[in-house]
């Protein structure tokens, strides 16, 4: 099978009718409807309910034609991009970011890339580890700043370190906790937990039960959310505790307090990743300008 084949099934598709389509492609309508047949006898299904009119898409035809249409687009969309790398026309630089880094480490490399790239648009998407991860595999991000789950996770992406940031344990202002100059994971373990998704954000149940398991039998996690504001939000309001790293206190301000932890975990592991392959002037001068980032 090849592209030309999907898109003759296309063009009979949406004309209905083969000689239309064949006028379309600027071809004759027996090489058409020889490829046609050809395709339905590769996979060995009927594409088409056939007439001395028109011809009409069976079921499995219908489906057959929105993954005919994904492929030719992701194809179209392919070469555009190619292009556009090869001309070095790009004016856009698309990072995704968590919250946390966008507090310091983004606001230092987007100054400095600004310095030397003044022309050059910067698209900024606030998501989850794991929607960055496939956003850059996929072409749709061109770096992202997050923080570092496993080399697993990486695989085929380059990574460099921006830098650590201790954990902290979160709570309301007039929590016990606000009392104390530091807190113990043992206390933390018995109190409600309010966490990030676990759909988005796996990475850090793992860090929740790697803490907290060792003094309890079960993660008392009463509410998750997907944004930092909402989970901010929830332990304002006293809900229950949280787990974060300091760089969250540029975000909370005086809305919660944050101490620190008995034992002191390993500190979160902030870096920035793209993909090893294709990487334009633009792209190479933020990758550059996140370097002067770095947490000192």
């Amino acid at each position: 099978m090849e592209l030309r084949h999907l898109r003759y099934f296309v063009a009979v598709a949406e004309e209905q009718n083969v000689s239309r389509a064949a006028k379309r492609l600027h071809i004759s309508q027996p090489p058409l409807s020889r490829q046609i047949r050809d395709l339905e006898g590769e996979i060995g299904i009927a594409l088409f309910e056939r007439s001395a009119k028109a011809v009409r898409l069976t079921p499995a035809g219908g489906i057959f034609l929105l993954e005919a249409r994904a492929v030719l687009q992701r194809t179209d969309d392919a070469l555009a991009f190619t292009r556009a790398v090869a001309r070095r026309k790009r004016s856009e630089v698309r990072v995704g970011h968590l919250a946390s880094p966008a507090a310091e480490l983004l606001p230092r490399a987007l100054r400095a890339f600004q310095r030397t790239n003044p022309g050059v648009s910067v698209d900024l998407c606030m998501m989850s580890t794991q929607d960055m991860l496939r956003a850059l595999r996929s072409g749709s991000l061109d770096v992202a700043l997050l923080g570092y789950v496993s080399p697993e996770d990486f695989q085929g992406l380059s990574v460099e370190e921006l830098g650590v940031y201790p954990f902290r344990v979160a709570a309301h202002k007039k929590h016990r906790f606000a009392r104390l100059r530091e807190v113990a994971m043992s206390e933390v373990a018995r109190q409600p937990i309010i966490a990030f998704s676990r759909q988005g954000y796996p990475d850090y149940h793992v860090l929740l039960a790697k803490l907290v398991l060792p003094y309890t039998r079960t993660l008392n996690i009463v509410e998750e959310y997907e944004s930092v504001p909402s989970l901010i939000a929830a332990v304002e309001a006293g809900r229950g505790v949280s787990i974060v790293n300091q760089s969250m206190s540029r975000i909370a301000g005086e809305r919660v307090v944050l101490r620190p932890l008995k034992p002191a975990p390993e500190p979160a592991l902030f870096v920035l990743a793209y993909r090893k392959e294709g990487v334009t002037a633009t792209i190479g001068a933020f990758v550059a300008a996140a370097r002067k980032a770095k947490l000192r």
